[in-house]
C-alpha cells in the first residue's frame, strides 16, 4: 500500500488538542495549590478478560466506570515490564508479584537479577504449558485529545505481537516515532480451544505533520524524560528494599512514590508545559 493510498483510507483529520493549548495561567496557579501533596495516578486500563470487546475506563465515579469499544490517542511513551506471580495469581490485582521489573531488563524480588537469563523468563518455565512463568508486558502511556493526563494501558503477552507488528508497519518502516500519529486501539475475541480471551487491535487514524508534529514532539519528549526518571527511582527503591515512597525526583516539579504509577506535586506551578508534570 502506498503512502497516499494509506492516507486516503484514514478518517478525516481531526484537530488533536494538547493540554498546553487549553491551559490558563490563572487556573494553573489554582491547580498547583489544590493538588499540592496529593498522590495522583495515571488512570489504569487493562485488556479485559473472557473475550470482552469493551475497555473499562476509570471515571470520576469509582463505582461506575465508563466503557468504550475503542481508545484513541497518542502513544507518548512505551516500555517493557515484567512480573512474576505465584502460579494462578497472575490476574489477581490483590496479589503482589514476587519479582518485578520496571524495564523488562532487571528484576527485583525473588528471584531477581537479569531478566534475559532468568529461568522463569524462558519458554516452558510455566508449570502447565509451554509459556513463561514470568509475565512479559508492555506499558503504553496514551494521551487522548483534550486531556491533561495520559492513561496507562498494560498489554499482556497475547497482545505484544499485534502491537509489534503494528508499530513496524505504521511507524518503523517510515522511521517515524510512535508519537507522530493518533492510534485507535480496539479489541478482538480469540478462542484457542481451551480459553477465550481478548487481544488488542491497532489502527492508525491520523499522522501529525509540520507544526502539529513539532508540538506533539515537544510534549512527548518532556513526558518521556519524566517517566524514565520515575522508573529509575522505582528500580532504585526496589534494589534498596525500601518500602517508603521516594520523594526526591530529579525534577523538583513532581516526585514519584512507591509504585511508580503515582507522583506527588510540590509547590512548583503547573503551567501546562510538560517539562514540569507528565499530565
Amino acid at each position: 500500500m502506498t503512502y497516499n493510498n494509506e492516507n486516503a483510507m484514514m478518517e478525516t483529520k481531526k484537530d488533536f488538542i494538547l493540554p498546553a493549548m487549553v491551559e490558563d495561567d490563572c487556573i494553573s496557579v489554582d491547580v498547583s495549590e489544590d493538588y499540592e501533596g496529593l498522590r495522583l495516578s495515571f488512570p489504569r486500563v487493562k485488556i479485559p478478560g473472557g473475550g470482552s470487546l469493551q475497555f473499562e475506563i476509570p471515571s470520576d465515579d469509582p463505582e461506575n466506570p465508563d466503557y468504550t469499544k475503542y481508545i484513541e490517542g497518542v502513544i507518548l511513551y512505551n516500555h517493557d515490564t515484567c512480573a512474576y506471580w505465584p502460579e494462578g495469581s497472575e490476574y489477581d490485582d490483590n496479589v503482589t508479584p514476587l519479582c518485578s521489573s520496571v524495564d523488562g531488563k532487571t528484576g527485583y524480588g525473588a528471584p531477581g537479577g537479569v531478566c534475559a537469563t532468568c529461568a522463569l523468563n524462558q519458554y516452558g518455565s510455566v508449570e502447565k504449558g509451554k509459556g513463561k512463568a514470568c509475565k512479559n508486558m508492555r506499558n503504553l502511556y496514551i494521551l487522548r485529545s483534550g486531556e491533561h493526563m495520559p492513561m496507562l494501558l498494560s498489554l499482556p503477552p497475547t497482545s505484544l505481537r499485534p502491537y509489534s507488528d503494528f508499530i513496524t508497519a505504521a511507524f518503523a518502516t517510515r522511521r517515524r516515532p510512535i508519537y507522530s500519529g493518533v492510534v485507535q486501539i480496539g479489541l478482538k475475541r480469540v478462542d484457542n480451544g481451551s480459553n477465550t480471551y481478548s487481544v488488542a487491535t491497532f489502527r492508525l487514524v491520523q499522522r501529525f505533520e509540520g507544526n502539529d508534529l513539532l508540538q506533539i514532539k515537544q510534549y512527548a519528549d518532556g513526558f518521556r524524560e519524566q517517566i524514565k526518571a520515575m522508573n529509575q527511582q522505582r528500580a532504585m527503591e526496589a534494589e534498596l528494599g525500601n518500602n517508603e515512597p521516594i520523594c526526591d525526583a530529579v525534577d523538583s516539579s513532581y516526585h514519584s512514590t512507591d509504585d511508580g504509577e503515582h507522583f506527588c506535586i510540590t509547590e512548583a506551578p503547573i503551567d501546562g508545559d510538560h517539562e514540569d508534570l507528565p499530565m
